[in-house]
């Protein structure tokens, strides 16, 4: 099933929402920053004399000595909020470190070669969205969202880097995996990374009710339909491939499964039945090709129908998500029975010793999902495992300034980081804003 023609909105929505963004912030591209940065960038990833982050900003020393009786009431106020504890505590400390630590001020971006992969990206804003949706924290993340939509502008591609004709198998606009000429080499759109970005557009529309948001997320909607793989000599047709490489056949769970997702998300707010024939068919295909006897979901299969059969957290979590929405949205309950044979299946395989071999990010997915199915069925094991892991990283994985290491050799990245964040804030929020 293929796509060419755009939704009204979604060039323009992508450009706009961005570049208002830019404007309304005055921050610099990403070619200023990288000047501006001078040897931040050779910095290691283990700050010398970093300390731990403030979990409150501190005040000004040089407030005026003459306040208004109504400034002080509100600052009075504000003296009386309770602190934060617990997990969004850790949440908040963990994203204050993420920034002072990744942060490239005044661009929207984050460190990288020079600047993150688009993945990274995508969870630094995952991360973001997250802290805003945790309740009553008295925080806001506007900025620092606002910051990243005008980075994310960085990323956008409309004419496939100026490739030669048949390089790429997609020439609507989308995000590429590295940030897009002149700044930077641009090159493939990846299907997952740009899954990941839509979710997140698609949950800040339900905090900011922006139109431009939303138009941006559907535009990203258009692109993941584009990539379907309705090709009849292929092995198990249908599904979306890794990336828009015209040499990349395979089909993916991470791929396919995330964009039922973000189809559901859109078709909650939008009633599109386009979106929900979607979201069907993308989780229909993934059963049918890269479910395991063990009710796992394999990761890829390639164009001769020959399955690659690791096991990663997230392709369970993103059909437990799925699974999950479809059952929601249609009221059919073989969609939740389905969901939950994964969970359990997902459990008894992913131990303690599985989930932390993975990158963090992988776990994250994985949580958010589980907890959110969790919700609906009011069983608790996700929060659980979630919290244990979270625990596990806060006393052996995290460094004196609440940066968080992962991997053999140990090592730190805004990716891990970022996961950490968001299983923090996710444990700290209500389900109903995970998508």
């Amino acid at each position: 099933m293929t796509r060419d023609r755009l939704h009204p909105r979604t060039l323009g929505a992508l450009c706009g929402v961005l570049l208002c963004a830019a404007t309304l912030l005055g921050l610099a591209g990403p070619a200023a920053a990288r000047g501006a940065r001078g040897t931040a960038a050779a910095a290691s990833r283990y700050p010398a004399g970093a300390t731990r982050a403030l979990a409150h900003p501190p005040r000004s020393a040089h407030a005026g000595a003459h306040i208004s009786a109504a400034a002080k009431k509100k600052r009075k106020a504000k003296a009386h909020k309770p602190a934060l504890r617990g997990n969004p505590l850790r949440g908040l400390l963990a994203y204050q470190t993420m920034q002072s630590v990744y942060y490239i001020q005044g661009s929207g971006l984050y460190d990288g070669e020079p600047f993150s992969y688009l993945w990274p990206f995508s969870q630094a804003l995952a991360a973001s969205v997250s802290m805003a949706n945790i309740p009553h924290s008295g925080i806001s993340f506007t900025r620092e969202l606002r910051a990243e939509l005008v980075g994310l502008n960085s990323y956008l591609d409309i004419d496939n880097s100026g490739a030669p004709e048949g390089v790429y198998t997609s020439t609507l606009p989308a995000f590429d995996g590295t940030v897009a000429p002149p700044a930077g080499p641009g090159g493939a759109k990846y299907y997952d990374d740009n899954d990941w970005i839509g979710i997140e557009l698609a949950r800040l529309y339900k905090l900011n009710h922006s139109p431009a948001v939303l138009g941006s997320a559907e535009a990203i909607m258009a692109f993941e339909m584009a990539g379907w793989q309705a090709d009849p000599t292929l092995g198990c047709p249908g599904g979306i491939p890794f990336s828009n490489l015209a040499e990349n056949t395979d089909r993916n769970t991470v791929t396919t499964a995330p964009a039922a997702e973000l189809a559901l998300q859109l078709y909650k707010i939008t009633a599109n039945p386009q979106y929900l024939q979607f979201a069907e068919m993308a989780y229909a295909w993934v059963r049918r090709c890269l479910l395991t006897p063990a009710q796992l979901y394999a990761d890829h299969v390639n164009p001769r129908g020959i399955v690659e059969p690791a096991l990663w957290s997230y392709n369970q979590g993103t059909m437990i998500g799925a699974g999950t929405l479809l059952y929601q949205v249609t009221g059919d309950a073989a969609y939740l029975f389905q969901a939950r044979q994964t969970a359990q299946a997902a459990r008894q395989y992913f131990t303690p010793e599985r989930l932390g071999a993975e990158n963090p990010f992988f776990p994250s997915v994985y949580f958010r999902n589980l907890m959110y199915l969790d919700s609906v069925t009011h069983d608790p094991p996700g929060p659980k495992i979630g919290q244990a892991y979270v625990d596990y990283a806060w006393r052996h994985l995290r460094l004196s300034n609440n940066l968080f290491v992962a991997g053999s050799p140990a090592s730190a990245q805004l990716l891990y980081q970022a996961a950490i964040v968001q299983i923090y804030a996710l444990l700290s929020s209500p389900p109903s804003t995970y998508f």
